[in-house]
């Protein structure tokens, strides 16, 4: 018999799942919460935007709170505990995780702009995985002739495109240095021994583990949530979602609401109570999946970083506010450093939530926010039908 949920059960579910239900650690956060995090969340996406902070850092804040940045730097790439990889998009992934993306290095194809570019330059892309392999880890700047950005390659050189595309198909791994640049090395001094010597996963077998991992990360989703969390294909996570359900690793529910299937993964919880509080990233795969967002949440969720400012809706980076387990409220953040302010350029309410509710708890965290991103104050600008009640709270 099909078990029956309603959405309020599978947002509780979902909260559960990706980490918000468990409390804040009240002391020090050391390596024990981020494990626990990625055991969660699975993978980290990276984005270069730094509006506010970089992708990657917030969803650790949400779910921990205040926390050292760096450490989390620190535990990636010095401790090497994750690896950038093409997981959902460029991610920090469990280091243990590599031989899942195996089948996508080595089946990598040069994106259909490049593909002719990089044919023609096969020496030249060979050459700078011989200046990697004798001086590495070297960064654009480091090649001999790392060309120009005003090339015919999206504005970027000759140089940085033959290095991703080594890193794309598995010839060499990043690491990062100082501001956020990649650094790239050959994959057998980043990755250790022990996990490039693990037995590769045919597509199949990485597919069908994909989605495994992708339904806890989850907790309840359909066939276009779960496949979009490592971005499978739908015809081709199909089957492997058949192979989980015969397996009795996934059962199939109904969701109150959803017109299509969903499916749970066995272990998944329905707390009673999930109460989270937290700002949210556009990046967090909480709200990867916009449809799956507003499934749960009826929340409308686009982001407008490539829209003219003029037809922006609600601002050019948003962040959804996460308060008793629903989205209820967006802000636009920017992050002004060199006046140590954290910006809430344009604040909104959504409908049938109370403004005199939401704006004291988004303030208090918008505070914690900036004090962990080592600013004096927030302002917020009076734009948005929150920004009065939300000036008001933090007066």
């Amino acid at each position: 018999m099909k078990v029956s949920l309603t959405r309020a059960e599978a947002r509780r579910i979902a909260l559960a799942a990706q980490g918000f239900t468990g409390k804040k650690p009240s002391g020090r956060v050391d390596a024990r919460h981020y494990d626990r995090l990625l055991r969660h969340v699975k993978l980290l996406q990276l984005d270069s935007v730094n509006v506010a902070v970089r992708a990657h850092y917030m969803p650790a804040f949400s779910r921990l709170g205040p926390y050292p940045s760096e450490q989390l730097d620190d535990y990636a790439y010095r401790k090497s505990r994750l690896f950038e990889g093409w997981g959902h998009m460029a991610s920090l992934l469990p280091m243990d995780h590599y031989p899942l993306l195996s089948h996508r290095m080595e089946r990598a194809r040069p994106w259909p702009r490049l593909e002719g570019l990089i044919k023609e330059q096969r020496a030249y892309i060979d050459s700078v995985r011989d200046q990697v392999a004798a001086r590495g880890p070297l960064t654009v700047s480091d090649l001999d002739d790392g060309g120009d950005r005003n090339g015919p390659w999206w504005g970027l050189s000759r140089g940085k495109i033959a290095l991703e595309w080594l890193f794309h198909n598995g010839s060499l791994a990043a690491t990062r240095r100082g501001n956020f640049t990649r650094v790239y090395d050959l994959a057998d001094r980043v990755i250790p021994p022990g996990v490039l010597n693990m037995q590769a996963l045919s597509k199949t077998e990485a597919q069908r583990e994909m989605l495994r991992l992708a339904a806890e990360a989850h907790g309840v989703g359909t066939l276009t949530d779960l496949a979009d969390y490592y971005r499978i294909k739908v015809p081709e996570a199909r089957p492997r979602l058949s192979e989980l359900i015969e397996e009795g690793v996934l059962k199939e529910v109904s969701v109150e609401g959803w017109p299509q299937t969903a499916y749970m993964n066995k272990d998944a919880r329905l707390p009673r109570r999930a109460n989270a509080t937290a700002i949210v990233s556009p990046f967090d795969s909480l709200v990867w999946y916009r449809d799956r967002t507003e499934r749960l949440f009826d929340f409308l969720y686009r982001i407008e970083i490539y829209v003219p400012k003029p037809k922006r809706q609600y601002g050019y980076y948003v962040y959804p506010f996460l308060h008793n387990g629903e989205l209820v409220a967006r802000v636009d953040l920017k992050a002004d450093r060199s006046n140590g302010v954290l910006l809430v350029q344009a604040a909104y309410l959504e409908k049938g939530r109370d403004a005199g509710e939401v704006a004291p708890a988004l303030a208090s965290e918008l505070t914690s926010m900036a004090e962990w991103l080592g600013l004096r104050h927030v302002a917020a600008k009076p734009s948005g039908d929150l920004a009065g009640a939300l000036g008001q709270a933090l007066d």
